[in-house]
């Protein structure tokens, strides 16, 4: 966190926290509340005002250190882990408009400037049992394995160091789109219950994006999405320039493969009918081995934390073909390799053909912000720490995710030139001790001491019943005792 600008200066007023008594980022929780107030309209439905509920839900993401409804409720005032679970799970307010909102806000923080982009990733988020929406056994990024999870597909705005999550899918697996009841038991909606990519949900997100106004000017996403040749084409003819990383054994081709159907040799048999390429194609991981050392440009592409990033760039106007369509696509290939590193990364761009090497390898290294903003969103504001196990529940939690983590940008840019270190971090480290909490008095922790025993015992005895009554009639014996 920045320093108070006075407090260089060696007197006895700043050493007596002068300059901390007057420091703008004490007006944090105002601004807290100020935000909650724009979107308080939105969880009032015909029947009931859930916005209350909202609050503290809202409240226990960023106060609570574990953010399920016991913790949430045992720091925020006036609230209960029951009345929380109902709000999220059962209130019928619309996440969509408060999805709507936030991307429109996010876009009159960061949108529409040179840098803005629109980066695609999903997200994993660990699960035991069988009961959770979409739960099965896939591949988990934060576990670095396969293992019983649920799979989020996000769109983050982002422009240069800032970026915000403003739109969510949950990926819904085959085994679960196959089994119509169990979708339903989930409260998955009937028009929801189709199987869809998660290529196919990055592009819903896109086109959703443009449908809600939000400015980018480019799409940016990982080699999932970069592996599938109908996606990029799906950019492409909606006229989105994207930066899109592949894998090393991807085909290129060095000249125009100018496909064309080879006339017949003979009048026996078929006719040809399908496209043929006119030259042979090669993986990008060997075009690679192919290059001189001098064809390698070093381009400094930002500051860090850690000093300037330099990294080694290759650069390549090349072609793509995919079997089928009539004229191969004439791309850029970008690769990449840290100064000091092994590694490389390969990237695709339908940028145009005047595009700078500087400027399209900073479009290729702004996908770090999408692990940032998920960094920041687990860990600040409780996007994987939730008790949600229905399509509704789901998505009310990642909303309210997503307007904490708009409040955390607001707040950045506000204090960008009194404080221009600040983090998330900081910020829930801020609202945690300006923001009212629960009086923690010798009864109050008594108490809930008492209330987590009692569901502990409670979750026990549930399980004991279930293998039998002798088991049940044991348990209930060694309680006794």
């Amino acid at each position: 966190m920045g320093r108070c600008p006075t407090a260089r200066r060696s007197n006895k007023k700043s050493k007596k926290g002068v300059c901390h008594a007057n420091s703008p980022l004490r007006g944090v929780d105002r601004h807290f509340r100020d935000f909650y107030c724009r979107y308080s309209s939105y969880f009032h439905t015909r029947t009931r005002n859930v916005s209350q509920r909202a609050e503290q839900y809202f409240k226990g993401l960023i106060q609570a250190r574990k953010r399920n409804m016991e913790r949430m409720a045992e720091v925020v005032p006036n609230s209960d882990d029951q009345s929380l679970q109902h709000f999220l799970t059962h209130s019928n307010w619309d996440e969509g408009a408060v999805i709507d909102q936030i991307a429109h806000d996010a876009d009159q923080l960061i949108g529409g400037k040179a840098d803005s982009c629109l980066l695609i990733d999903e997200s994993s988020f660990a699960k035991n049992g069988t009961k959770s929406v979409g739960v099965a056994r896939q591949w988990c990024g934060r576990l670095g394995k396969v293992d019983n999870c649920q799979v989020g597909v996000f769109s983050i705005l982002g422009c240069k160091t800032h970026s915000v999550p403003i739109d969510c899918r949950l990926f819904l697996p085959q085994a679960w789109v196959q089994d119509k009841q169990r979708c339903l038991a989930t409260g998955v909606p009937e028009e929801a219950i189709e199987f869809n990519r998660k290529h196919d949900l990055a592009l819903q997100m896109v086109i959703s994006a443009r449908a809600r106004g939000v400015r980018f000017n480019w799409v940016g996403c990982d080699s999932l999405y970069g592996e599938d040749p109908s996606f990029l084409r799906a950019l492409d003819q909606m006229h989105e320039i994207f930066m899109v990383d592949v894998h090393k054994d991807q085909h290129v081709y060095l000249q125009d493969p100018a496909p064309i159907v080879p006339r017949a040799h003979s009048k026996a048999g078929r006719k040809p009918s399908r496209l043929k390429a006119q030259t042979e194609p090669m993986q990008v991981a060997q075009w690679v081995q192919q290059q001189p050392a001098e064809a390698w440009k070093t381009l400094t592409i930002r500051d860090t934390t850690k000093g300037k990033l330099r990294v080694n760039i290759l650069h390549q106007r090349l072609w793509l073909w995919d079997g089928k369509e009539k004229q191969a696509k004439h791309w850029h290939l970008i690769v990449r390799r840290e100064a000091n590193s092994s590694k490389i990364k390969y990237s695709l761009s339908n940028a145009p053909a005047h595009t700078a090497v500087k400027r399209l390898a900073y479009m290729q290294a702004q996908r770090y912000w999408v692990e940032r903003s998920f960094q920041d969103s687990k860990s600040s504001c409780g996007m994987s720490d939730y008790q949600a196990r229905s399509w509704r529940s789901w998505h009310h939690h990642m909303a309210l995710v997503m307007m904490a983590m708009l409040f955390m940008l607001e707040q950045r840019l506000l204090y960008k030139d009194s404080h221009p270190l600040l983090s998330c971090a900081d910020i829930i480290s801020l609202l945690c001790n300006f923001l009212p909490k629960r009086t923690i008095t010798s009864e109050e922790v008594l108490r809930q001491l008492e209330v987590r025993h009692r569901k502990r015992e409670a979750s026990i005895y549930s399980a004991h019943r279930k293998q039998g009554y002798h088991h049940l009639k044991n348990y209930q014996n060694n309680v006794t005792k």
